[in-house]
């Protein structure tokens, strides 16, 4: 028998809320917007009533920023919903000891997690499918972190940008990722370090740059810690 069945068995109207999140790393927003019409699509087929939506955003699910889903744990403690719907149990966790912790929490308050993908019931079976799934989620989880920094690793050994904005005096070729050289602001920092060896000080070196119209990345003339970074 299902949890759903349970409740009605019961006497107990179903009611949920859904939860659902995207990664920024690897999915779209509209991967976020697939989850809830499959929730939804769920729930009219059950007979659920849907009272609430939580949606994480470019969230990860191995940490806990994530304030829609924290606040869907405070709001069970108020008992107004007895299922907390997602697509997948990734989405609830990747990892599978804050998936132990938080369905204790939900279940300190009478609600059931359930994935629309992974029809669990309350077997002994289930509870061995629900661990082995969990626990493929946090394989992918770290597996994925692990490629992610070899390839990062790999880009920084052939001299490829990894990310992020390239150091000022650089720029980054969009076809081979290489760092090249930016003239205009190359100039900028050899008066910098030239500057530097030679004992002049930081109010001197910004008054320079400034006047000969040097701009930082921002379009604005350098401040007190401009020059500064580029020396520690």
């Amino acid at each position: 028998m299902t949890v759903i069945e349970n409740m009605r068995a019961r006497g107990i109207v179903p009611k949920a809320v859904l939860y659902a999140r995207f990664s920024s790393d690897n999915q779209r927003e509209e991967s976020i917007e697939a989850q809830v019409r499959a929730i939804k699509e769920y729930c009219e087929r059950n007979h659920v009533v849907l009272i609430d939506e939580y949606l994480d955003r470019a969230k990860s699910a191995t940490t806990d920023d994530r304030p829609q889903f924290l606040q869907m744990i405070m709001d069970a403690k108020q008992q107004k919903f007895g299922l907390v719907i997602v697509h997948k149990l990734d989405r609830f966790s990747r990892n599978r000891y804050d998936s132990a912790y938080y369905k204790r929490e939900l279940k300190k308050n009478g609600v059931t997690l359930i994935s629309v993908l992974e029809q669990m019931d309350d077997s002994p079976e289930s509870i061995i499918l629900e661990s082995v799934l969990e626990g493929m989620s946090e394989y992918y989880s770290k597996n994925l972190a692990r490629e992610v920094m070899k390839g990062m690793r790999e880009s920084a050994i052939k001299c490829q940008a990894v990310g992020g904005r390239p150091p000022y005096g650089y720029d980054v070729n969009g076809e081979t990722k290489h760092y090249e050289i930016n003239e205009h602001e190359a100039v900028a920092v050899r008066k910098i370090y030239d500057s530097v060896l030679t004992g002049i000080g930081y109010n001197e070196i910004l008054a320079t740059l400034n006047r000969e119209g040097f701009k930082t990345r921002l379009g604005k003339p350098f401040g007190k810690n401009s020059a500064r970074d580029f020396t520690q």
